[in-house]
């Protein structure tokens, strides 16, 4: 890693110069993994701190830099991450996750879980106002902890969020420093929320692990797209970030992934179909299923 890297100036030295993003709580919050007590940081709201920018394909919502704050990432302050542990969860799940199996396994992984998060962000900080890059290395912890955790929680969905959510700030990494493989870390993420978003909805529907817990479906922030929203990203990452070395499996499972999303949206018939943001990127992606499958000549485009 390059020095600018691994001095984090890229990141420290750009928060030091703006007002506070974030504060940390009166209370602290309590490790359920180790039960010692640690500083839990929290997004300032309002104020200008966020200028929301557009909605990408992926239902990731963009901002705008501001003259006061600059580029503000909402996503960071979403994951919590036991400085002494480093057991790591949404900040509600540090209330909510009961099982004393889960918090032992975590606890027997913890040299392991070090050691895969210093492969990809050698230079975290867990004790400090945190940076993108920061960030990043929690929601790293954070999948590697929900492997762990029991299935009455939905660690499945999770792990789908989270590693959408990490291609997301591993680009955003590439963008302040490129040249340090994050780009390419990103793509992997993203092949990982795949299978995971896929997975997700093999076991809802197969009664292995239910998702009725989840309260928030994300994947951004600020919008929750609910259950739709999960077979819509299942799709879309198969589309974009599926196996293209056997093209029949290949236009098999998009034509599934179209079908699947027809039923849900009610693309290429007359019915009115569900309104809002999550409708227009549907369309969007039928179409460009409806493309390569026409151009293929193996599936018919009728649903």
């Amino acid at each position: 890693m390059a020095s600018k890297i691994s001095g984090r100036a890229v990141f420290a030295d750009e928060e030091q110069k703006k007002p506070a993003v974030s504060y940390w709580a009166k209370e602290d919050m309590t490790c359920p993994v180790c039960r010692r007590a640690f500083r839990q940081e929290v997004m300032h709201q309002g104020g200008g701190r966020t200028i929301a920018g557009d909605l990408t394909d992926e239902l990731h919502r963009n901002y705008e830099p501001s003259k006061k704050y600059g580029t503000v990432y909402p996503l960071i302050y979403e994951i919590g991450c036991c400085p002494n542990c480093t057991a790591a969860f949404f900040w509600k799940d540090f209330k909510d996750i009961r099982d004393g199996d889960s918090f032992d396994r975590i606890m027997q992984d913890e040299k392991n879980r070090i050691r895969e998060v210093q492969t990809i962000f050698p230079h975290y900080n867990l004790h400090d106002d945190r940076t993108l890059y920061d960030g990043a290395a929690m929601y790293y912890f954070a999948l590697l902890c929900y492997e762990r955790v029991d299935i009455a929680y939905a660690p499945t969905f999770k792990r789908a969020e989270i590693s959408l959510r990490l291609a997301w700030l591993c680009t955003e990494i590439e963008k302040l420093c490129p040249g340090h493989n994050y780009g390419y870390i990103a793509q992997v993420f993203y092949r990982k929320a795949l299978f995971f978003y896929q997975q997700t909805l093999l076991n809802e529907t197969g009664r292995i692990e239910s998702i009725e817990s989840v309260s928030h479906f994300g994947p951004d922030t600020d919008k929750n797209y609910g259950y739709d929203g999960v077979i819509y990203l299942s799709g879309l990452l198969e589309f974009k970030y599926g196996q293209r070395e056997n093209l029949e499996l290949r236009l098999k499972k998009l034509d599934e992934s179209k079908k699947a999303i027809a039923r849900i949206f009610g693309l290429g018939k007359s019915s009115k179909a569900k309104p809002g943001p999550l409708l227009e990127v549907a369309r969007g992606l039928y179409d460009k299923m409806s493309a390569e499958l026409s151009s293929s000549n193996i599936f018919s485009d009728d649903d």
